[in-house]
């Protein structure tokens, strides 16, 4: 059994949707893909650090990275039915693009943030 997600795994201000200066696919595809990372994961799982997330939203983000041949989502034959959201080949390839970005933006992001707040106060 893989790791439970933690529920603060985005609360690091260099990880909110605030400071990331690149997006891959839509704006939450990038942190739907750090949860799956690790393993398939249950809708309810991927709902505990992406708790600011509405159900509707979320849900349209997994169709749109499922369309997109990021995820796939197997529906298991039980009483009740049960769900997983899973990486495909595609979707891995993500990561590594996905962590020099975050690297890059990790050094960064205090630039990014005063610049941000001059255009704003300019």
């Amino acid at each position: 059994m893989i790791k439970p997600l933690d529920a603060d795994m985005f609360d690091d201000p260099v990880c909110s949707d605030r400071a990331q200066p690149f997006r891959v696919g839509d704006k939450w595809t990038a942190m739907v893909l750090r949860c799956l990372e690790a393993g398939p994961r249950r809708f309810s799982e991927l709902r505990v650090p992406l708790h600011w997330i509405t159900p509707k939203v979320l849900t349209e983000t997994l169709r749109s990275m499922e369309r997109n041949g990021f995820v796939t989502r197997t529906v298991h034959n039980e009483n009740p039915p049960r769900v997983e959201y899973e990486l495909t080949t595609l979707g891995r390839s993500l990561l590594d693009p996905l962590n020099t970005a975050c690297d890059w933006a990790r050094t960064h992001v205090p630039q990014i943030v005063e610049a941000r707040t001059a255009y704003e106060a300019g």
